[in-house]
């Protein structure tokens, strides 16, 4: 595969701000290795900052974990106990780019490092331009879909239970899936 240096086609050059009304910070993960459950955080932001060589492009992004939201009251609070995100003493995860690669004109790989629980890991995140408008008010808008995947168990969020059929209460892998809508910055 030839090496792409240029930013992506449809991302244009500046610095991008999440517009958080039209994106979402969501994950899935296993619920006793038989169904996903899916959820949201609502207090995040973002920015992009993206140059002529995609190589010097910059991501990076905080998110409140309290605002974990699976539409179950009981397990959101859980989720924001000790047992997992522990969002008194660990408020924000965090994410900044260390290199971004593009694979082709739409997609690009953002390697980074995510800060969760306390711990700092290096993930690689894919994102793929959905494309690139000028909204009724004049705002030059992108908009992107990021994937990726963690592992719970890497950042010290160990909690599970053994069930009798031999699955886990809750996945290790976390898949995560950013809809990102963001607005160019004067």
């Amino acid at each position: 595969m030839a090496t792409v240096t240029s930013a992506p086609a449809l991302v244009p050059t500046g610095t991008w701000a999440v517009d958080t009304a039209h994106s979402k910070a969501g994950f899935a993960v296993k619920h006793m290795g038989i169904a996903t459950v899916r959820g949201e955080f609502t207090d995040f932001e973002g920015a992009i900052e993206i140059g002529d060589d995609i190589s010097a492009a910059e991501v990076h992004g905080s998110v409140k974990v309290a605002s974990v939201d699976t539409s179950e009251e009981g397990r959101d609070g859980h989720l924001r106990s000790p047992d997992f995100f522990d969002a008194e003493a660990y408020p924000e995860m965090t994410f900044a780019s260390t290199h971004i690669a593009a694979v082709d004109g739409e997609t690009f790989a953002i390697t980074g490092d995510l800060t969760l629980h306390g711990v700092t890991k290096e993930i690689v995140l894919h994102a793929e331009v959905q494309g690139a408008d000028v909204d009724p008010w004049g705002n030059d808008r992108v908009g992107l879909e990021i994937t990726g995947q963690l592992s719970r168990g890497d950042y010290g969020m160990k909690f599970n239970q053994a069930l009798g059929s031999g699955n886990m209460l809750v996945g290790d892998k976390v898949k995560l899936a950013l809809d990102v809508s963001a607005i160019k910055q004067a």
